[in-house]
């Protein structure tokens, strides 16, 4: 990358010519091969969202989350509404084609598209989401509009803590670039987070590798897998941690 040098001899970076501002992502659907996502709505998906969070009777899906558990289906109606409004973070509702009914959450948020950066959070796959490819399809269709939209850099983070979140955002591609530590303060306790990020260079080789691994041709009758995608992804990694 050629690099940027200043009257002073000193060094400003690599030049980004004839940078224009990415376009701000909108609620329209997104549509894959085993989920599609559409605008997070009460009406909608609230009733339903909540029958499929409730089989985490444990409620550990929403421990690293700034909100919840929610007690009652009213009180999850409330806040989904209140959420839905908004265009930043930019919810949308997960939807299980098959069955005709929501299974997880999933949001862009800091969005700055006269930097080119976005963040993927707010995330909550219910169980009959997880370990699905409707879970690593969501991913891959909301990267791809961010890149598409002209973003150049697509931000993951999370509760340092919170292992199966760090775990996820390598598998999905993401680079780890270090820890902030105490970086808020959640639900009464600190929180350092872990940032991961891909950035528009990473993402041709990635975009590959998760269409590989989507094909139909690699899953077999029963379902299982033929390559993993952290096969695929983990060559691609600029760091891990």
């Amino acid at each position: 990358m050629t690099q940027t040098i200043n009257s002073l001899g000193q060094n400003l970076g690599a030049a980004v010519p004839d940078w224009q501002s990415a376009r701000r992502p909108e609620a329209r659907t997104l549509t894959g091969r085993f989920c599609r996502l559409e605008a997070l709505s009460a009406e909608r998906h609230a009733d339903a969202l909540f029958a499929e969070f409730s089989a985490d009777s444990e409620g550990r899906n929403w421990t690293y989350l700034p909100y919840g558990p929610f007690a009652s289906a009213a009180e999850f109606a409330t806040w989904v509404g209140g959420v839905a409004a908004g265009s930043d973070p930019l919810f949308f509702a997960i939807v299980d084609p098959s069955r005709a009914s929501p299974v997880g959450i999933a949001s862009y948020l800091r969005i700055v598209p006269e930097q080119g950066t976005i963040e993927v959070g707010h995330l909550n796959f219910a169980p009959a989401m997880q370990r699905t490819p409707i879970a690593t399809e969501a991913m891959w269709l909301m990267m791809r509009e961010a890149f598409a939209l002209g973003y150049r850099r697509y931000e993951w983070k999370c509760n340092a803590l919170n292992e199966p979140s760090r775990r996820a955002a390598q598998r999905l591609g993401f680079s780890f670039e270090g820890i902030f530590r105490q970086a808020a303060i959640v639900k009464g306790c600190n929180r350092d987070t872990a940032w991961y990020a891909v950035i528009d260079r990473d993402w041709p080789a990635l975009d590959a590798a998760f269409q590989r691994w989507l094909a139909p041709e690699n899953f077999a009758p029963d379902g299982y897998q033929r390559v993993a995608l952290t096969g695929l992804t983990q060559p691609l990694l600029a760091a891990s941690g």
